[in-house]
């Protein structure tokens, strides 16, 4: 039997009309409505992703910051092989050799050009205009990619790696902190190296950029008002 829409007083179809959505605004959304009219307002996709940068942008400092970013996903990259593979695998296979060397070239590059580019950045006053946050999470990484780096000799596996073990766990029961963190412990040691604190690092760049896109790009020391207003429109680059 078939379903015939109801008829009118003139015998006509009677039009059936479909309710509008709710408005999911932060008005009446609930917390998923206020959380994204929150983000929209502090980070539009404008200032997320976009398509025009100052000409001061292309300045060394900057590339040095994209180029950190870059050995950064080197590291984790071959840092995710190596420990699937296991210790074994990079002191006895030339494979595994030459990951844990493309891992270890990798953090050095890492550690130099972040180095570049926080010192530059500090020198050219990059904390001004509301960005001292920005630098701040910057140093953060510093200091956290460095105790990275401690457990990631530790986590070596080999006679060096138990020279600095040693070393180290006499430094750390002078402070204290013995009972927290030791570093004869390999199991510790590695799960700090291949877990927490790579996760710790990701997520503080991350940050990084975002501030970064929030906040912009400080101009150069003794640029006047009129000279960035200038340099956006007239000397501007696409990203």
């Amino acid at each position: 039997m078939m379903n015939t829409p109801p008829l009118g007083d003139a015998g006509s179809p009677v039009e059936t009309r479909v309710a509008a959505p709710a408005d999911t605004g932060s008005s009446g959304g609930g917390w998923t409505g206020a959380a994204a009219g929150w983000l929209e307002r502090r980070l539009p996709i404008h200032k997320l992703l976009p398509t025009r940068q100052p000409y001061y942008i292309g300045s060394w400092v900057y590339v040095f910051g994209v180029v950190t970013i870059a050995a950064l996903v080197w590291v984790i990259g071959s840092g995710v092989v190596l420990t699937f593979f296991g210790p074994q695998w990079w002191h006895v296979s030339s494979a595994g050799r030459f990951i844990n060397s493309l891992h270890y070239w990798a953090v050095q590059l890492f550690f130099i050009f972040m180095v570049l580019h926080l010192w530059g950045q500090y020198w050219g006053a990059g904390w001004r205009d509301g960005r001292a946050p920005t630098w701040m999470i910057g140093a953060v990484i510093f200091l956290v990619s460095v105790v990275t780096a401690f457990t990631g000799y530790i986590s070596q596996q080999n006679l060096d790696a138990q020279w600095i073990a040693v070393n180290a766990k006499d430094a750390i029961n002078a402070t204290g902190a013995g009972a927290f963190f030791n570093p004869l412990n390999f199991g510790q040691m590695y799960g700090l190296h291949v877990m927490l604190l790579p996760i710790g690092v990701t997520l503080l760049v991350v940050l990084h950029i975002i501030q970064v896109r929030l906040r912009g790009v400080v101009a150069p020391l003794g640029a006047t008002q009129a000279d960035v207003g200038s340099g956006v429109a007239s000397g501007e680059t696409r990203t």
